[in-house]
């Protein structure tokens, strides 16, 4: 199915703020490359479809409804692409963009998004009953843990873009 970055050799964040080299704030952002490299190479690391423990799928659909809670059109584009290349459902997607769980048959994967919810919404429920949600829909420790970890860096991932966002916007200010 390929990489979910579809074009290898490009950062995201760039991507889809739409940042080249010739821009001032691409300058600024790179400044410090271990920063920006890091990012990048934490998402590649996130969305390899060849990683153990959570399906590439389940962790799209993660990166989709996370971006759709936190109103990243930007992010919510890239993600839902990535997860119909992946083989998503068009009418899961479309759910998951109306932030309607109530479409989803019941299983491992809701409880993904029950838990990513709670997480970037209440933080505060992400408590041990969350947990034991995840654990009683089949859920591994390990894999819990990664799914905790993702959700961090799309919260740190939505903030970079938002931010960055806002820093072209003023600089197209006349």
């Amino acid at each position: 199915m390929g990489n979910v970055n579809p074009l290898p050799g490009t950062d995201l964040i760039d991507d889809v703020v739409g940042l080249t080299p010739a821009s001032a704030l691409y300058a600024t952002r790179h400044a410090r490359e271990k920063v920006s490299g890091a990012t990048q190479g934490s998402y590649e690391l996130f969305f390899d479809p060849a990683a153990a423990g959570l399906t590439i799928q389940e962790r799209l659909l993660v990166a989709y409804y996370a971006s759709v809670l936190s109103r990243s059109s930007a992010l919510c584009t890239h993600y839902r692409e990535a997860a119909l290349r992946h083989g998503a459902d068009a009418a899961m997607l479309t759910a998951l963009g109306d932030n309607d769980l109530s479409q989803l048959p019941q299983g491992r994967l809701l409880a993904l998004l029950v838990f990513t919810g709670k997480l970037i919404d209440k933080p505060v429920e992400g408590d041990q009953a969350a947990v034991q949600a995840l654990q009683a829909a089949g859920v591994a420790t390990p894999d819990i843990v990664t799914l905790a970890q993702l959700i961090a860096f799309l919260s740190y991932q939505t903030r970079l873009v938002a931010g960055l966002q806002a820093m072209k916007a003023l600089e197209a200010r006349p």
